[in-house]
């Protein structure tokens, strides 16, 4: 065995003083903040459920590591910016994480190993992922204390480009590369449905499916909620329509230019180019006609944007089942659909939604439903803890950096677990506040030194 030295680094002084480092600083972790999402799971079981969806063949007598501990470790990972598998080789024998999975610190028993871990991610089945996201179904649900009054659903598909020669690869010709095309669908900054997709289908595939199932759901619990299906026009599916329309599901659709449409818009972008012409100065003119496709059951009311500025005319077409001003619906109601794509970027770099570097499809299928148990996780603390803060709609990356990423040396007892905080962290007034909404305890007041 090769024997390590302990000769300490040697940095450039400080004045008269010798500047130098060694690794024997014993028991310390970079990520103490992680104990709050901890407190953030406590409350909302959401690993505790996760668990419950996948059968564990293992032994029970043979077993050193609990699946609970394992997705735990796996989740709180990616949460706090662990990408790879390969990681957990050194985090296994980090406190934090050993206390964050409820295992409890002992040096002698390490957490899962990288190998450990990938045997459990390739091992579940497609029964179990479609369990697991009825937990987050079921987690949004239990985030209302009172039936809300109208849910919107936003649905899109994103890009998830492969690097190898995954099972179910395909070449995509708008994304132009290799990937998955995931199907994502939010209610506001809340995730429902993070869905794996081949590249060799149509962007709504089994949206419609989808939907039915979540509108099935939420009138069992909220019978008198009022449901809205937002898309953009790669979902403005004949059929889908015809659905909401038999079932009381209104939707807001993006709908593709076309000369037809043009043609019939011509009241208002006429006279848009013309002001544009006079003024110099930006037109939109809002207006409605009832259009078909010669693939759609019957006619739509399809709201018409005309908007005409220096680079020319810009329109803009919206399909809709919804009552109300034109120019309040597309502003108000179908523009705000841009925020979910701010989600799924949150999803997909900030929490490594697109970490889908396994051969099989089924193991792509559940780091993405990993990733997406971080991002529960995350803007379950940014909902329960942040609120009315200066953190409240910060993404996932900031989050972290401010709130997770925070040193401490860590000491354990036989009665105790002491996480040392680092004196000079300028958040702490903001992290004894979150403790304290997240455990139910009064908040702390303000103190001036």
């Amino acid at each position: 065995m090769t024997d390590c030295t302990r000769e300490p680094l040697l940095f450039t002084s400080l004045h008269r003083k010798k500047v130098q480092a060694d690794f024997d600083g014993g028991k310390i972790t970079s990520d103490a903040g992680a104990l709050l999402l901890r407190e953030v799971d406590r409350r909302i079981g959401l690993i505790d459920a996760i668990d419950a969806c996948i059968h564990d063949p293992r032994d029970p007598d043979a077993i050193t590591h609990t699946q609970r501990a394992m997705l735990a470790q796996r989740v709180m990972a990616i949460a706090l910016g662990y990408e790879d598998l390969n990681d957990h080789q050194t985090l296994r024998n980090d406190p934090l994480f050993q206390v964050a999975t409820d295992r409890g610190v002992d040096d002698e028993q390490p957490l899962a190993s990288t190998p450990t871990l990938w045997r459990l991610e390739d091992r579940v089945g497609r029964e179990a992922m479609v369990k697991i996201v009825e937990v987050f179904v079921e987690t949004f649900i239990a985030s209302h204390q009172t039936p809300p009054e109208q849910i919107v659903l936003d649905f899109d598909a994103t890009d998830d480009p492969l690097h190898g020669r995954q099972e179910g690869r395909f070449f995509h010709g708008y994304y132009d590369h290799y990937c998955y095309l995931p199907l994502y669908v939010f209610c506001g900054d809340q995730l429902l449905v993070p869905y794996l997709r081949p590249a060799n289908i149509d962007g709504a595939r089994h949206s419609r499916a989808i939907l039915k199932l979540l509108v099935r759901r939420f009138r069992q619990v909220w019978p008198n909620v009022r449901i809205v299906f937002r898309a953009d026009s790669g979902f403005a599916r004949w059929r889908l329509m015809r659905w909401c329309d038999r079932n009381g599901v209104y939707y807001v659709l993006g709908l593709a230019r076309n000369p037809t449409l043009q043609r019939m818009a011509q009241p208002w972008t006429v006279p848009a180019e013309i002001n544009h012409a006079r003024t110099g100065d930006k037109q939109r003119l809002f207006g409605a006609i009832g259009y078909a496709a010669k693939t759609w059951d019957r006619t739509r009311r399809v709201i018409v944007k005309a908007e005409h500025n220096d680079a020319g005319p810009n329109p803009r077409f919206v399909v809709t089942n919804l009552p109300g001003d034109e120019q309040q619906l597309y502003d108000e109601v179908y523009c705000q659909r841009g925020d979910m794509e701010n989600r799924i970027k949150e999803q997909q770099l900030g929490l490594f939604a697109d970490r889908t570097s396994s051969h099989w499809f089924s193991t792509n299928q559940f780091r993405l439903l990993l990733s997406s148990a971080a991002y529960v996780l995350m803007d379950a603390l940014r909902r329960l803890g942040l609120k009315d803060t200066d953190l409240a709609n910060a993404q996932a990356t900031t989050i972290r950096l401010n709130l997770l990423k925070i040193g401490a040396r860590v000491t354990s007892t036989v009665r105790r677990v002491v996480f040392h905080l680092a004196s000079g962290y300028p958040l702490q007034h903001l992290f004894r506040q979150i403790l304290a909404r997240l455990t139910r305890q009064p908040e702390p007041a303000l103190t001036f030194l």
